[in-house]
């Protein structure tokens, strides 16, 4: 009689309290969960009863990591509560601001939280004695982005400028001129770990499953256009609860979700599986140097999407920059008509598709909230993944198949306490 027992409490690098719980007997499997244990957050409740002018200062207390995704998320549900639409010049620093916090969040996934798994240690205090290079030329490229989003916003977690109708405050251009220099400099340290990364092997690892994301006809889309499912096609942002389809599970704090299938996923591999053509020149070159093409469906995977995704902001900002050099920044007057309504704003956080739904009384107070998180939508995927995963690895040893499991979650990157909202 062979046995495995696996019970991984709270695991390491990933944000929030996540276990991993797997029992099997003679190749039988008796119990295999993926069980999030964090306390509801209950940001819709601190939401209520808030003027607007307060509302996305608070929500983007919801992630240390992802403010300025749910900074603009929220901006964006209050704008179509109002009828609000932006000025060209505000779209254009948001996605600006908006690259910023792609490019940190990616940089720390891949080589903070990724990597020490595929060099074989526990975390990345080792690699800053086998691989120092590596380790500065990650925090070189995490200090940029986090220069980018101060000279934007004020400071990269939770955002300062960034308000409903546009910026508080507009950038230096001499100070994003100087940026320009440094992100060039950025593409060459991402063209370096896309080369440290063809040098390690992922598993192998397939489960086909549908892939949920933002799609905009005119860029590769992270704060603008429709939800599209590789299933069911376009679908208006406005219908996103006919998609998410929340739903409870005994062994989650965390909200389940699933749309045309058991489960779908969303991020960095769903926007590449549904917008890869949209990448720019450099970012496709480098999926295709990484042996990345769509459709993958290989969620360990989704780590080089994300760096292709870096790579794409990086450039992007540099095409950013040099049409505000070229043409200006000019100050506009805000100003923002209150009314009673409701609005649905949806962006790509790093991690994936992000709502907030807010519903305003007459006098700009918001009287009803819901946000649905990037990994409250991957929870159910994972859960999928393991149930696939776990049979065709029984075999190996014990170690070798926790620390199998252990990647997989690692590699959706979740944030586990944002999502039990």
């Amino acid at each position: 009689m062979t046995k495995v027992n696996i019970n991984v409490h709270q695991l390491t690098r990933v944000e929030g309290h996540g276990n991993i719980i797997l029992d099997a007997k003679d190749g039988r499997i008796e119990r295999l969960l993926w069980e999030v244990t964090e306390s509801p957050r209950l940001f819709e409740a601190m939401l209520r009863g808030r003027y607007y002018e307060d509302v996305n200062h608070i929500a983007s207390r919801i992630c240390g990591i992802c403010s300025i995704s749910h900074t603009t998320a929220s901006i964006k549900a209050t704008e179509a509560a109002f009828g609000i639409q932006p000025s060209e010049q505000t779209l254009l620093l948001r996605k600006l601001l908006y690259n910023a916090e792609t490019l940190e969040s990616h940089v720390l996934h891949v080589l903070f939280l990724v990597a020490p798994d595929l060099l074989g240690v526990g975390s990345v205090f080792p690699l800053a004695e086998t691989h120092p290079d590596v380790v500065i030329m990650a925090l070189r490229m995490k200090k940029l982005a986090y220069n980018l989003a101060e000279a934007l916003a004020g400071r990269k977690t939770h955002p300062l400028s960034c308000v409903v109708g546009g910026f508080a405050k507009l950038p230096d251009p001499n100070e994003l001129k100087a940026l320009r220099g440094r992100l060039e400099e950025c593409i060459t340290d991402l063209d370096t770990t896309a080369n440290l990364l063809k040098t390690l092997s992922l598993p192998d690892f397939i489960r086909e499953t549908e892939y949920i994301a933002l799609t905009d006809p005119k860029e590769y889309a992270f704060i603008s256009g429709e939800i599209c499912s590789s299933d069911a096609g376009v679908i208006p942002v406005e219908k996103y609860l006919g998609v998410t389809n929340e739903f409870c599970v005994p062994h989650s704090t965390a909200k389940y979700t699933r749309h045309k299938r058991d489960s779908y996923m969303v991020g960095a591999l769903s926007r590449f599986n549904l917008n890869h053509e949209q990448l720019l020149p450099h970012a496709k070159e480098t999926a295709k140097e990484l042996g990345l093409t769509a459709p993958c469906h290989n969620p360990f995977m989704i780590s080089v999407a994300q760096l292709v995704e870096a790579v794409h902001a990086a450039e992007d900002s540099i095409n950013i920059i040099d049409q505000i050099l070229s043409t200006g920044l000019r100050e506009e007057e805000n100003m923002v008509m209150v009314k009673e309504g409701r609005g649905v704003g949806a962006v790509e956080a790093p991690r994936g598709i992000l709502f907030h739904d807010y519903v305003y009384d007459e006098n700009g107070v918001i009287i009803e909230a819901n946000c649905i998180i990037p990994t409250n939508q991957n929870h159910n995927n994972i859960q999928k993944d393991f149930e696939a995963l776990a049979p065709s690895i029984l075999g190996q040893p014990e170690d070798k198949i926790r620390l199998t499991l252990e990647m997989l979650v690692r590699a959706y990157d979740p944030c586990i306490s944002c999502s039990t909202h």
